[in-house]
């Protein structure tokens, strides 16, 4: 091996190759051209005399060699990051730097548009880039690199890895205006809806694998009670937008279902049960701690989420 003709950017391209396994992708991650990272790429096996990545199909697959440099470079490059942030000053003005979030839908219509907001005048020409990924992949990202920060909900988390509580949140039934089995049972916005009302009506529902079983199910067998599931959709906003075309009832966090109702004109209900209090969390690799970048952008999520605690009793005594 040649180390002689090594330098970090070659390191900076393996290491985004092996998150990206694109060439392009990779490029845009740390901006470079396409031609660029190929020809960094050429170096790159001169230097170890392997292929490290193969193609397959759309995809850039990595060698046995290059998954065991991965970790290695991965430690080396967060260890001369750490230490440049560590001197680092960070003028939102100036910056160009991007970031990168994960969350889900939900989090993702709550806080991108505030962030738009808030960030645009202060940060003309920073990015950010909002990443549709399951909470159960939060510590993998923030490890990995992949990503500078996530949203979602609180969950126990390894060490290394920082969480704060944004705020509480608790489930609500929606359903359009004039709904004709609400208005013929008379229930009026705002007040709770009977269990036997409730699974009257066929309902759609967030489901990212595709069950027919949510949180509700439990609370309504107790009872003796079964609600139909006429549809399933991966996105909140989807079951808005089945709710706001449909007679369909669907159930939403609160924050993301009043925003749907300002915007699809549909009206909220409480559940015919105390619905559980819920929460949203920020989440970063601890190695951020100190870094002015990841620091203003962690307060400017924070303000954005903010939505405050709710009391549970008063939660009850609703509806």
């Amino acid at each position: 091996m040649n180390f002689a003709a090594l330098d970090l950017n070659l390191l900076r391209v393996f290491d985004a190759m092996m998150l990206e396994r694109s060439t392009v992708r990779a490029g845009e991650r740390i901006g470079l051209s396409q031609p660029a990272v190929s020809s960094a790429l050429g170096r790159l096996r001169q230097i170890t005399g392997d292929q490290l990545f193969v193609r397959d199909g759309n995809s850039m697959v990595p060698t046995p060699r290059a998954l065991m440099l991965q970790q290695p470079v991965r430690s080396a490059l967060a260890q001369v990051e750490e230490a440049l942030r560590a001197a680092a000053e960070f003028d939102p003005g100036t910056s160009r730097q991007t970031f990168r979030i994960i969350g889900s839908d939900y989090f993702s219509s709550l806080l991108m548009p505030r962030l738009a907001q808030a960030i645009a005048p202060a940060a003309p020409s920073v990015r950010l880039q909002m990443l549709d990924h399951a909470s159960s992949e939060i510590a993998a990202q923030l490890s990995d690199g992949r990503v500078d920060l996530a949203v979602g909900p609180p969950f126990q988390v390894p060490e290394w890895i920082a969480q704060k509580k944004l705020h509480d949140s608790y489930i609500v039934s929606v359903a359009r205006k004039d709904h004709p089995v609400l208005l013929a049972n008379a229930i009026a916005p705002g007040r709770r809806i009977p269990p036997e009302v409730f699974c009257q009506i066929p309902q759609v529902l967030m489901s990212m694998d595709g069950s027919f079983r949510g949180s509700m199910d439990a609370a309504l067998v107790e009872q003796g009670l079964t609600r139909t599931v006429a549809m399933t959709v991966p996105h909140f906003q989807a079951v808005a937008l089945c709710v706001a075309e449909s007679d369909l009832l669907g159930n939403l966090p609160v924050h993301f279902a009043r925003r749907a109702a300002s915007m699809l004109d549909l009206n909220l209900y409480m559940p015919p049960f105390d619905p559980p209090i819920l929460g949203g969390s920020l989440f970063w690799h601890k190695r951020f701690d100190k870094d002015p970048a990841n620091g203003w952008l962690r307060g400017r999520i924070e303000e954005a989420l903010d939505f405050g605690r709710v009391d549970a009793e008063a939660l009850r005594n609703m509806g």
